[in-house]
């Protein structure tokens, strides 16, 4: 049975329909989500084409014009025409730290514009003792290529799904995943026989031996195709870029060269491994997605698997005896040409499944470097066309594509082509309560653009053992319909590393605006805030707002922790902050718990102006022991090269909390007013008097601007 994809964000829509603006609606115990439904009709084919000169630079200066599209050798009109040229960004961080500052807000004001990878690490053809360098290897790709406006998943093609990580551009999340693998590859073919030899030669010998581990060997590279398929399957929502599979592997141990050159060739009486394989190269082709194999054995010999062989049978000069008594030769297959065979069918699988999707493998090398910085530059600068196919039954025929140019001595690679799909179209997605443009839009890998958002969350104490995490989205006014009756839908959930949802809603907002309250929404935006009550754990939110009348979305992706406010020592709840200019944003439903100790509702402005002050309130939560004992809490603001210009500090008694369920809480304001227009860092630690390293510990990363003119809006 093939194992479930991880790639689980389009599973888990069952929503819950909203109620009206402003009233309340109890959180809902996590469901799991229904299996994804995509769009695999072909309504036109997109190619993405790379072209080169003979010393290998990208050609950038290229028309329409100057392409061909050929499908099954007959010329294709060209629909769409676009040149892709990715910036490769870096993020940046303060001098002072060690590594860049996460953001607590995350906003689709920019478009993305980033690479996209899909990391598949195959913990299923690993082996276990060389899982350490496929760990360097897959964490060399993410610290050194993967760039700020990238965005990348990880998953095992073993399952534990609650092990991968879901697509994102937070480096250290990614290589948290990665931390966690672990091979467990079966014994080569060749050593498997051996071993079966000596265990049965003196009481059933033959000339020839089975695998005994060969139903689950074809078990596991079906595991592994089947997971490439799916990943395939649910990049098709992404068009107008490369999408790019990352495959961390040592090949499977089955020839499928022929049948990948033979592709659309019946299979006649191939197994069902063969049918995969052909599924899998159909899924890619029809998806555009490029697989890049690394085989992170690097220069590799026969020691590491002949060392675990005391002898081989085809030197076993005694052989064996049959049932009859007559003596049996050893296998002649079973030796050092067994191992080599092993080899160069697991490299060629590799091989095989890259070249065939417009990609390349890295196998006998150890300069992952080079490779890297060549699968980036191949996701960095290309063509994208398309057209529409002259054939669209859903017949499940296999259709070729050539891409040619009509100047000389330049090279194309693309993918050879794409494989229609086979039955009825899919029905309709149960969208749970959303629109279906909502729902296609809180579905997308990537944070869509349509109208513009913000989004910021702070988790805090609340009933055991959950916490209660305060989520907020602003909506840009300028991108919305403010007409009388005019609706905003939005759409919120949070998912955990298990696939199941928490807090789904969907909210319809009517802005029925007064003249004046019409013009500060249109100057200001609004926003919405939320509660969510989760576990401890590593949460995806996902925010959405759609415009009703101009049918036009924006999501927005958040990475979410949530500590364990109940077990450990010490903990610090999340950051809100608020200001003058943030407070004229008009705020749809505010945070009743958050009005007694904010002068305004939290915003999500980092930016702040010089003659503003910011608020800032947070929770510090001691259970460091029932001891008497001091806590002292501080905020500092810092700069890029870690001088303190702002400093307020305090001394809190345990006896205050007395039993209570929730923290210490920690109020200060900052003047912005002596501190120059520039980049800063906001802290705010708690450290308890009972030991030195009983502390926890918050950063923002917040930006100054010059004054504005008047008073602060």
């Amino acid at each position: 049975m093939p194992m479930k994809s991880p790639m689980k964000i389009a599973a888990v829509l069952a929503v819950l329909a909203g109620a009206a603006l402003v009233a309340g609606q109890d959180q809902q115990p996590p469901v799991q989500g229904p299996t994804p439904t995509f769009k695999s009709q072909v309504e036109y084919v997109e190619v993405d084409a790379l072209v080169t000169d003979q010393q290998g630079n990208f050609i950038r200066n290229l028309t329409k014009d100057d392409f061909q599209i050929l499908e099954d050798g007959k010329p294709q009109t060209i629909s769409n025409f676009a040149l892709v040229d990715i910036p490769i960004e870096q993020l940046q961080r303060p001098l002072f730290a060690s590594r860049p500052i996460e953001p607590d807000v995350q906003s689709n004001e920019r478009p993305f514009d980033g690479r996209m990878y899909v990391m598949i690490l195959d913990d299923l053809h690993t082996e276990a003792l060389r899982s350490q360098r496929v760990k360097q290897a897959a964490k060399q790709f993410i610290q050194q290529n993967l760039g700020a406006n990238d965005r990348m998943a990880v998953i095992f093609t073993g399952g534990r799904a609650q092990d991968a990580q879901e697509f994102t551009g937070n480096k250290r999340l990614l290589t948290v995943a990665v931390d966690k693998f672990l091979g467990r590859k079966l014994p080569s073919p060749t050593i498997a026989k051996n071993d079966e030899y000596y265990r049965t030669k003196d009481f059933a010998a033959t000339s020839t031996v089975r695998d005994p581990y060969d139903d689950e060997r074809a078990f596991n590279a079906r595991s592994m195709l089947t997971e490439l398929k799916q990943v395939s399957e649910w990049f098709a929502s992404v068009h107008g870029r490369r999408k790019t599979i990352v495959l961390f592997s040592e090949g499977i141990d089955y020839d499928i060269y022929d049948v990948i050159r033979g592709y659309d060739q019946p299979a006649g009486h191939a197994s069902s491994i063969l049918e995969d394989i052909r599924d899998t190269l159909s899924a890619t082709a029809r998806s555009n997605v490029s697989i890049y194999a690394v085989d992170a054995r690097g220069l590799t010999s026969l020691g590491d698997e002949s060392i675990t062989a005391g002898s081989f049978a085809n030197t076993d000069s005694s052989g064996g005896t049959a049932p009859d008594g007559s003596a049996v030769a050893p296998p002649r297959d079973i030796g050092t040409n067994g191992l080599m065979n092993d080899l160069r069918l697991s490299q060629d699988s590799l091989r095989a499944l890259s070249d065939d999707t417009g990609g390349f493998a890295t196998v006998n090398s150890n300069d992952f470097k080079t490779a890297f910085d060549r699968i980036v530059k191949d996701n960095s600068s290309y063509y994208v066309l398309a057209y529409y196919p002259p054939n669209p039954k859903r017949d499940g025929k296999f259709h070729r594509i050539q891409v040619k140019v009509n100047r000389p001595g330049l090279t194309v690679r693309s993918r050879r082509g794409y494989a229609a799909p086979r039955g009825n179209a899919p029905k309709p997605a149960k969208t749970g309560g959303m629109s279906e443009g909502m729902y296609e839009a809180i579905n997308s890998p990537i944070p869509v653009s349509g109208l513009t958002l913000r989004a910021f969350a702070a988790p805090f104490k609340g009933t055991a053992p959950n916490a209660s995490v305060l989520v907020g989205l602003e909506v840009s006014g300028r991108d919305v319909t403010l007409d009388a009756n005019s609706k905003v839908e939005l759409s919120y959930m949070a998912i955990d590393a298990k696939s199941k949802v928490w807090g789904a809603r969907t909210d319809a907002i009517t802005l029925n605006l007064k003249p004046e309250t019409k013009a500060r929404v249109e100057q200001t935006g609004f926003r919405l805030l939320n509660r969510i009550d989760l576990p401890a754990g590593r949460y995806q939110l996902r925010l959405g707002a759609r415009d009703t009348a101009k049918q036009l979305a924006g999501t927005v992706i958040y990475d979410l922790e949530v500590p364990d406010f109940y077990k450990q020592t010490m903990a610090l709840s999340g950051l809100t902050l608020t200001s003058l200019a943030g407070a004229s944003m008009l705020t749809a439903r505010p945070d009743e718990q958050l009005k007694q100790v904010l002068p305004a509702p939290p915003v999500g402005l980092r930016a702040f102006p010089q003659n503003d002050e910011v608020a800032l309130f947070a929770e510090v939560y001691d259970n460091s022991g029932a001891t008497a004992h001091k806590v002292d809490i501080t905020a500092t603001v810092i700069t890029d090269d870690g001088r303190v210009l702002f400093k307020y500090d305090e001394s809190r008694d345990s006896s205050e909390l007395q039993g209570a369920k929730g923290g210490f809480g920690f109020a200060t304001r900052i003047p912005l007013t002596d501190i120059p227009p520039g980049f800063y860092v906001l802290r705010v630690e708690g450290r308890s008097r009972l030991g030195n390293n009983i502390s926890a510990a918050r950063e923002i990363q917040f930006r100054v601007t010059p004054p504005m003119r008047g008073p602060a809006q």
